[in-house]
């Protein structure tokens, strides 16, 4: 089968979130499997693309609306992902060095997804599959089926899934002339509450959505900022499907981004080594158990209640934990995050912003990962966490219930229920009586790393799922 992925995000040629690691990742996988997946994505200005030897494959004009634009399709080159990347680069609109943020990511990502269908609709031949991911590319369903001049791959499946539910790029009514013709009466297929709303559009018109886990598929019938009832409607035609890691990127014996390998044999060694390198480096007592947090520092993953956690945690144990964060997001938090430091030097640190190897370092180093998420969808830091032997505290919410069984449950993490400073705290509490507990510790760790969450299983599930589409 030929899969032709289309997105905002794949790492490691642009990054936000999980999306670029599914995005980079998926294809791969689908292609060991025996198959073709390429990967479609806007031509950024970052450091990959400018890195890397692309050449054009297409040249063509466009217009969205009475705005016409120039765009080009360059592949690389040499193939070094692993599946054949295209980016599409559009003078103005695509070459910009963020991913969003932008007044006008509307026109951006309409232009993206006008410029990639342009493309495909003048092949020689038909792609299997075509697969969506999020909102930014929400629109091609519809047109696919819907806009006359697509009418040659009108028969071509479109696959939506969707990796965060919480965004889903509104735009105003005024904007419909930027679609491509299409018949008026079929209009309503665009739009959701006032809006033209692409992530419900995707929904109405993809022939299967998918989303990263199966509890998350069950939580968005009741928690999908404003989509609970169109997705009960749809979900005869949806399905939840574990995210994997790329466990060829993540593997802690290979990983070029640490001072010292190890695996399951040497993990104790190895952990230490990693712990003490990134301890040196943050200021912090490699004797103590280490507490981290890696993620964007937004509501959504409980960031706004970090400070008081952690502020409360150390209070509690005094000279006897240390806690690293590697974030950015809200200002307010950042700043506050940064306060600590000078609160508790010597038991505390913050990274404010991201950087990749920092956080292969910590998730090396750390003994426990905290997830206190109020919404995650899959999760892959609990994933990543698991693969280099560090312990896993998450609240029992979409994929983190996927994935981690507390050890209560005879099982390798620490879960609770509420995104609350009490349960977080509680949680903390615990993972220092099994830090404790040299021979548990050691146990649960040996257990975590032999969890297999790479992305073969994954990929074939999303293969037997377009199989049903031929």
């Amino acid at each position: 089968m030929e899969i032709i992925h289309i997105s905002a995000e794949c790492y490691p040629v642009a990054k936000v979130g999980g999306l670029a690691d599914v995005v980079g990742a998926l294809p791969k996988y689908q292609n060991k499997l025996g198959h073709i997946a390429k990967v479609v994505v806007p031509a950024y200005d970052t450091k990959f693309i400018r890195e890397s030897e692309f050449e054009v494959t297409y040249d063509a004009w466009a217009n969205y609306g009475n705005n016409h634009f120039q765009y080009r399709i360059l592949k690389e080159k040499t193939n070094k992902l692993g599946f054949d990347l295209y980016i599409v680069h559009i003078q103005g609109l695509t070459d910009r060095p963020n991913v969003y943020g932008y007044s006008d990511d509307t026109e951006r990502f309409v232009a993206f997804q006008i410029a990639t269908l342009d493309w495909i609709v003048q092949w020689e031949h038909r792609p299997d599959v075509i697969h969506c991911h999020d909102h930014h590319t929400g629109l091609i369903p519809f047109m696919v089926s819907n806009s006359i001049k697509y009418t040659p791959i009108s028969s071509v499946p479109t696959v939506l899934t969707i990796h965060n539910a919480q965004y889903q790029g509104q735009f105003g009514w005024e904007k419909l002339y930027y679609i491509p013709a299409f018949d008026l009466w079929k209009g309503g297929l665009l739009g959701w509450g006032d809006a033209i709303n692409p992530l419900a559009s995707a929904i109405k018109c993809a022939w299967r959505v998918t989303t990263v886990s199966p509890s998350y598929l069950d939580e968005m019938m009741n928690n999908a900022r404003g989509l609970e009832s169109l997705l009960r409607q749809e979900r005869w035609k949806s399905v939840g499907i574990l995210n994997g890691i790329d466990s060829e990127v993540w593997d802690p014996q290979t990983d070029p981004m640490l001072g010292k390998g190890y695996n399951l044999k040497t993990v104790e060694a190895g952990k230490l080594a990693n712990k003490t390198a990134l301890c040196n480096v943050f200021q912090l007592d490699a004797s103590k158990p280490l507490f981290t947090f890696i993620g964007r520092l937004v509501d959504e993953k409980g960031a706004d209640l970090l400070p008081d956690i952690f502020y409360t945690a150390l209070q509690q144990h005094g000279d006897n934990i240390n806690i690293l964060v590697l974030g950015s997001g809200e200002n307010w938090v950042e700043g506050r995050l940064n306060q600590l430091k000078d609160i508790f030097p010597g038991k505390y640190n913050a990274y404010i912003g991201y950087n990749e190897q920092v956080s292969h370092e910590i998730y090396a180093g750390a003994d426990f990962l905290i997830m206190p998420s109020r919404v995650e969808p899959c999760g892959l830091n609990q994933l990543y966490a698991l693969r280099y032997g560090t312990v896993p505290i998450v609240r029992r919410v979409g994929g983190l219930r996927d994935t981690v069984i507390d050890i209560g449950d005879g099982g390798f993490g620490i879960c609770h229920d509420q995104t609350s400073i009490w349960d977080v705290t509680h949680a903390i509490n615990r993972a220092v009586e099994l830090y404790n507990d040299k021979k548990a510790f050691k146990a649960v760790r040996k257990t975590m790393m032999k969890i297999d969450h790479s992305w073969d299983k994954a990929a074939s599930n999303y293969i037997d799922l377009y199989q049903i589409l031929k």
